[in-house]
């Protein structure tokens, strides 16, 4: 028996999220379909992130046990032919039996994309949020600071989130204006349920007026999710990758 690990990448559009839901199709279920009939076993993957419906992932992290003679590296090509267009597996791996995507320490960044200007253009509908509101990018870049570090994101977390912990560590969060494209990049040890949308929520605020760059602290220190801001769209939010300590894959 062999553990793989899988990067994959998808559009989150026309799913349910990432975790198998009755009735729904979701990343997973359809993962677990490809690689089975690939595989002629039944598998059944391990995410390192749910993503939610319609957000969209460049290297979301899974492994699965197979028993299968296919080369783990040769895996990624063979299970794309049994995947639509719209998810893809970038490379695969073996990795030791005892690795696991969300309880090795790892990094992930997650970039949310805003459409900034007066008009829609309808090919970034899916992929980011528009907004024809002027922002202070400033502003917004200054609030972002307050969240770097190790707090505790009570605020910044959705009332469904069902952790008892919900201290964190953000190592980075930037803000940047590309033309009228803003990105919110924001790498951390682990993210809360909602977490990197109400922060770009909250920031949107920021820039437009509504909140102050000071009531982020104010915010933090409240450990109250109504004094945040709205959980932004999920469709400007990407999971770009996760980054493991090259130890966890170190075979016996």
């Amino acid at each position: 028996m062999k553990r793989i690990k899988l990067v994959i990448a998808y559009d989150g559009t026309n799913y349910s999220g990432w975790q198998v839901q009755p009735g729904k199709t979701t990343i997973e279920g359809v993962v677990n379909k490809a690689l089975s009939e690939l595989l002629n076993e039944e598998i059944t993957v391990i995410g390192a992130s749910r993503t939610d419906a319609g957000v969209h992932a460049k290297g979301n992290v899974a492994v699965f046990d197979t028993n299968s003679p296919i080369p783990p590296e040769k895996i990624c090509y063979a299970v794309n032919r049994y995947l639509p267009w719209d998810i893809r597996v970038l490379s695969s791996m073996e990795v030791p039996a005892d690795f696991h995507p969300r309880k090795v320490n790892s990094k992930k960044t997650y970039e949310y994309k805003i459409m900034n200007r007066e008009i829609a253009i309808p090919t970034e509908r899916l992929y980011s949020y528009f907004i024809y509101y002027n922002m202070d990018i400033k502003a917004m870049q200054e609030a972002a600071k307050y969240l770097i570090g190790e707090h505790d994101f009570k605020s910044f977390c959705s009332v469904k989130t069902q952790v008892s912990e919900t201290v964190r560590t953000i190592y980075s969060l930037n803000v940047d204006k590309y033309g009228e494209m803003i990105k919110i990049t924001v790498t951390g040890n682990g993210f809360l349920y909602n977490m990197v949308r109400i922060i770009a929520g909250t920031l949107i605020e920021v820039g437009r007026g509504l909140k102050t760059p000071e009531d982020m602290d104010k915010i933090l220190k409240g450990r109250n999710r109504r004094l945040a801001g709205p959980t932004a769209p999920a469709h400007g939010l990407t999971l770009v990758g996760i980054e493991y300590d090259m130890d966890a894959f170190l075979l016996e």
